[in-house]
């Protein structure tokens, strides 16, 4: 549903791991870029709770694929302040300590914000901020080779470790979790980045969004 006052447009763009959903993402964002003040690509991931009191073997046991992993409250007080135009300190997840970061982002408001991640549909608290949910659809197969090849070559885990917390936790909790929310979606792109024609169709809409707001700029 579109806003009617004159604030930043919020995409929020889910699905599964290894779905396409940066992918998308990105594509959305370069496409956009020149034709409004500013764009913010936000990573759900940011998000994760805080472990910092917690030692490194129970922070291994800590599923990170179910909705408790993230810390929900800080996601949506951060997201209202940047939809009034107020800056925020995002946090930084340390992926090899398992916990934030001791450093922060500061983030300027933007006049897009893509909201990227697994469960970025899953809150009704999340939903209602949104201007377009989208869903990323992919088969189970496509989304497992694509969480090896990221997580052997961009966090330096052995493929035993990849299927073991893939067959523990990344599937059982897609099925639990994360596939129910296609139902809230207003756009399913099936294939993820692949799929060009509705990743332009979905440009489109928000070029629309961005008119109505006031925040349009077209480029010459």
């Amino acid at each position: 549903m579109l806003k009617e006052q004159k604030r930043p447009v919020l995409i929020g763009v889910s699905g599964g791991s290894g779905s396409g959903k940066t992918t998308v993402s990105d594509a959305i964002f370069h496409r956009l870029v020149g034709n409004s003040n500013s764009l913010l690509i936000l990573h759900q991931d940011s998000y994760y709770k805080d472990q910092s009191k917690m030692t490194m073997t129970q922070r291994r046991g800590v599923n990170y694929d179910h909705p408790n992993a993230f810390d929900m409250d800080l996601l949506i007080s951060q997201l209202k302040r940047l939809l009034n135009y107020q800056p925020v300190d995002i946090p930084i997840y340390d992926y090899g300590k398992l916990t934030r970061s001791s450093k922060t982002r500061h983030q300027q408001p933007c006049d897009v914000i893509i909201l990227e991640g697994i469960f970025a549909l899953y809150s009704e608290r999340l939903r209602d901020l949104m201007d377009i949910k989208v869903y990323v659809d992919a088969d189970d197969d496509i989304r497992l080779i694509r969480r090896i090849h990221r997580d052997l070559h961009e966090r330096h885990r052995t493929l035993k470790q990849v299927i073991q917390q893939y067959l523990a936790t990344v599937r059982p909790m897609f099925h639990q979790f994360i596939e129910p929310t296609k139902r809230y979606a207003d756009v399913i792109i099936p294939e993820g980045g692949e799929n060009q024609v509705a990743i332009d169709l979905l440009t489109t809409k928000i070029r629309s969004i961005l008119k109505s707001h006031g925040n349009y700029h077209e480029v010459h």
